[in-house]
């Protein structure tokens, strides 16, 4: 990812945030052809120490991307926050052009499968994705039955993503102030997404044109 110093962010924290709020991850593995092959999921995260991450999440066995990773358990996850458009009359001078703010983490991650045989495995991933998103849905999970459940568990497969690298961005036009104040102004009055972009730049002290 380009990644300038003034766009960079090295906090965990941060970047735990992001995958949290926005779990819709896009895996990107390559395929026998040597092509990116994508796939966009939940994933769940588990911290397991300071900055340090795992990433829980399965696909439907029909899906190729899991013998991807079995022939090659190295792959990129990208998880895309809050985005908006840049609009130059955001800026007090004229020579601007527009461009588009966002916050977004990308992992480098080495993958390790749970295979169909290890139902115990796979069921205690779902029920983590299900406490992330549902969480009353447990028991209806559970009422399935065990028969039911393990025929479903058969469909997919799971795997676990151990993150080797991350690179958080956040985006938000830092290295120019003066655009600030017009900006957080405009994004507290727009979209579901730019609305949450005022809240990030009210959390860097980036509210009232200070940089």
């Amino acid at each position: 990812m380009y990644l300038p110093p003034y766009f960079k962010c090295d906090d965990p924290s941060v970047a735990a945030r992001l995958m949290r709020e926005h779990p819709l991850a896009s895996l990107i593995t390559v395929d026998d052809a040597g092509l990116p092959f994508v796939s966009h999921l939940p994933l769940h995260l588990r911290e397991q120490g300071e900055g340090a991450f795992t990433l829980l999440g399965h696909v439907a066995r029909p899906n190729p991307q899991w013998r991807h990773l079995q022939a090659r358990p190295r792959a990129v996850v990208s998880f895309l926050g809050p985005h908006g458009y840049l609009s130059p009359q955001f800026y007090p001078d004229l020579a601007r052009v527009p461009s588009w703010n966002y916050l977004a983490v990308h992992c480098t991650v080495g993958a390790r499968l749970i295979e169909h045989a290890e139902v115990h495995d796979k069921d205690a991933l779902l029920k983590q994705l299900i406490g992330d998103h549902e969480p009353a849905y447990a028991q209806q999970w559970k009422d399935l039955g065990t028969d039911f459940q393990h025929k479903l568990l058969a469909g997919i497969v799971a795997f676990e993503l151990t993150v080797e690298r991350w690179e958080c961005k956040l985006k938000l036009n830092q290295h120019r102030p003066e655009s600030h104040a017009a900006m957080h102004a405009a994004y507290a009055a727009g979209t579901t997404d730019e609305q949450a972009l005022a809240r990030w730049m009210e959390a860097l002290g980036m509210a009232t044109g200070s940089s």
